[in-house]
């Protein structure tokens, strides 16, 4: 009776695990289908969004249809970041006049006067935007960061990298956006690894 008992308490409890996974995928799934960013998403349209910038205005990425828009979420906190923002400074100084524009996308929950110091203190010289909850979900659900996009000038994504790569990359994956094509070789997904930090575990 007590064996009984004992395979049945297992057997509720695997059916109810069941269900609560069968609920998750079904709100990935749905999530997925809203926004698209699943997978390869290269020739994906990049949601639009209107978040705040540091001084204060309303920003959208429709403002910048074209332009190459390199669109990086960061955060104060993540020392890979921390390697790559003088690189991004470099492709606004040199890619700027081609029509290229750097949006920073910063991810804390600090004061924005803390993220403005830090962006000061970088020698930030492109907008940094205040991110949210709902433009994480809309490009994907931003787990990792650095997480950066690549969206060329008709507002198509051509790549994008979770994870730090070298300079070197980064300005040929911006340049790529710069002339408009789908990359062939730009990651849509990198796998958790050196050089990243979980967004979840802040």
């Amino acid at each position: 009776m007590k064996r009984n008992a004992f395979i049945f308490a297992l057997l509720s409890i695997a059916i109810l695990g069941m269900l609560a996974f069968g609920k998750w995928v079904d709100r990935q799934r749905a999530l997925h289908a809203a926004t698209g960013l699943v997978g390869d998403v290269r020739g994906v349209m990049a949601p639009d969004f209107e978040l705040v910038s540091l001084d204060g205005r309303k920003v959208r990425l429709s403002d910048y249809r074209g332009k190459a828009v390199v669109l990086n979420f960061w955060a104060t906190w993540c020392a890979p970041c921390k390697v790559e923002m003088p690189w991004f400074v470099d492709l606004e100084n040199q890619y700027g006049k081609d029509g290229l524009e750097v949006l920073g996308v910063a991810m804390d929950e600090s004061d924005p006067s803390k993220i403005s110091q830090f962006a000061s203190e970088m020698g930030v010289n492109y907008p940094v935007l205040l991110g949210t909850d709902k433009v994480s979900e809309e490009y994907g659900n931003v787990e990792y960061l650095p997480t950066t996009f690549y969206i060329n000038r008709q507002g198509k994504i051509v790549g994008k990298v979770a994870g730090l790569l070298d300079k070197t990359a980064i300005e040929d994956d911006a340049r790529r956006a710069l002339q408009s094509e789908v990359g062939k070789t730009s990651a849509s997904f990198v796998p958790p690894r050196v050089g990243q930090e979980n967004l979840a575990e802040r």
